[in-house]
């Protein structure tokens, strides 16, 4: 039988991708599934507006209406919800970041072998407001952490990666994909974690090839 594939886009600056990783992991483990894990990097400012705030929460730039600040209060308040029933730490970041170089960075973990250690350290020191995912520096840093070893990285980053980076988005938006976490099943999209169980019914349970 052939092997099911499913597709997986994520950004490390959604909190709602970053509680979805568990499950995604999941079915892979559950079903009969070759996943590929692709970053999409959100345009936040073009539908949640901007804010920047300080180290006492105070407000010191903001481009966002009452609309949009009561959307993202609550998908924080939300997050953070269920990241403590998970004990998972989830603090709110100060600014709107851009997430593309870590993503390239995962996609040069990707090259070198198994990306899941970076995948893991990047997703909760970033939700941690541990770790700058808009520095390449850091983010090599990180990648030689996990033992891959990143000389290449920071050329990486200005050319092939980014060229690969921005391809991929423009690929996932001709599927239709806008927001994460989503998966595409056999060219079908699915938006959000909610919808896992949807993503399950269109896989085959690992138990049923294996009989």
């Amino acid at each position: 039988m052939t092997t099911q594939k499913l597709t997986h886009y994520f950004d490390y600056k959604s909190p709602y991708a970053y509680l979805a990783q568990e499950e995604t992991f999941r079915l892979q483990e559950d079903c009969d599934v070759d996943i590929e894990w692709l970053p999409y990097t959100l345009d936040i400012l073009s539908f949640l507006g901007s804010a920047e705030v300080n180290a006492a929460g105070q407000v010191m730039h903001e481009a966002r209406n009452a609309h949009q600040w009561r959307r993202v209060k609550y998908s924080y308040m939300d997050c953070r919800r269920e990241a403590t029933r998970r004990g998972l730490v989830i603090r709110g970041p100060r600014k709107i970041f851009d997430s593309s170089i870590a993503h390239i960075g995962m996609l040069y973990a990707r090259r070198q072998g198994d990306f899941r250690p970076y995948h893991g350290l990047v997703y909760e020191r970033f939700w941690k407001r541990e770790l700058d995912i808009e520095n390449p520096l850091v983010i090599q840093r990180v990648l030689e952490e996990v033992g891959i070893p990143a000389a290449g990285f920071l050329e990486y980053v200005q050319g092939e990666g980014r060229r690969e980076h921005d391809r991929l988005r423009r690929e996932a938006e001709q599927l239709g994909v806008f927001g994460v976490p989503s998966y595409v099943v056999n060219g079908e999209l699915f938006w959000g974690s909610e919808r896992i169980p949807r993503v399950r019914e269109r896989l085959t349970p690992r138990s049923s090839v294996e009989q």
